[in-house]
């Protein structure tokens, strides 16, 4: 973490109080103004809508210096697309999530055809740095057409039954896609999952960590980082 902090310079409250109306409103399905009633409670008189510039003017910094997990040359990608309104035309939501369900990207498209699958899966090459062992997906042809040009020689299974990790990871962006009531552009859609899903890889443990003491050392360490990347600590 030698990289240099946000920049709090000319801000009214400090970064502990920046970091966690933040943390709040990416990590719990809470609205806005929840998160500015919370923190009055706290003696924290701040409106809903410094918080959301707080969150487009740090929440990409936070994201970018979070940890991200290590890939691997056994991991087995699973991808799906799942339809969101946005100002009410229909766009798609496109994600890919490894085996232990981490999310390793996603990206928002107005089309759902090979085209948009290559985009998704260059940007995966690009990020993770090398191919999976396997990937998953459900029956949308698109994607074997787009796997057929950018790693042929990966293999590829098509069953939507096999793809209940990736359609699995839908459902948190849901909750939150509903106490949201919507998005009103592309731009605010990408920026909401970039740093909502890198804030859910942080603290949410992986499927095969499970007893109540590997939960709590996970969030003993999450949290530790999240103070680190908001520059808590020195």
């Amino acid at each position: 973490m030698n990289q240099p902090i946000a920049n709090y310079k000319n801000h009214r409250f400090p970064p502990e109080i920046i970091a966690r109306a933040i943390w709040l409103y990416y990590r719990f399905p809470l609205s806005l103004r929840h998160v500015e009633e919370m923190l009055f409670e706290r003696g924290i008189a701040v409106s809903y809508e410094t918080i959301r510039r707080w969150g487009r003017k740090h929440g990409p910094e936070y994201a970018r210096r979070i940890h991200r997990k290590s890939p691997s040359s056994n991991d087995v990608w699973h991808l799906d697309e799942v339809a969101v309104r946005v100002n009410g035309k229909k766009c798609w939501l496109w994600r890919a999530v490894d085996q232990d369900g981490y999310v390793l990207d996603e990206i928002v498209q107005v089309r759902r055809n090979t085209k948009a699958a290559r985009r998704l899966l260059l940007r995966l090459l690009k990020k993770q740095g090398l191919p999976p062992k396997r990937m998953v997906t459900d029956k949308l042809r698109s994607y074997g057409a787009a796997k057929r040009q950018v790693m042929p020689d990966i293999e590829h299974r098509s069953h939507k039954g096999l793809n209940n990790r990736a359609e699995n990871s839908h459902v948190p962006f849901r909750k939150r896609e509903q106490m949201r009531q919507g998005f009103r552009s592309i731009g605010s859609l990408q920026h909401f999952v970039s740093l909502f899903s890198a804030v859910r890889n942080l603290f949410v443990p992986s499927r095969i960590n499970r007893s109540a003491c590997q939960i709590r050392n996970h969030r003993l360490h999450a949290m530790a980082e999240w103070k680190a990347v908001s520059g808590q600590i020195a």
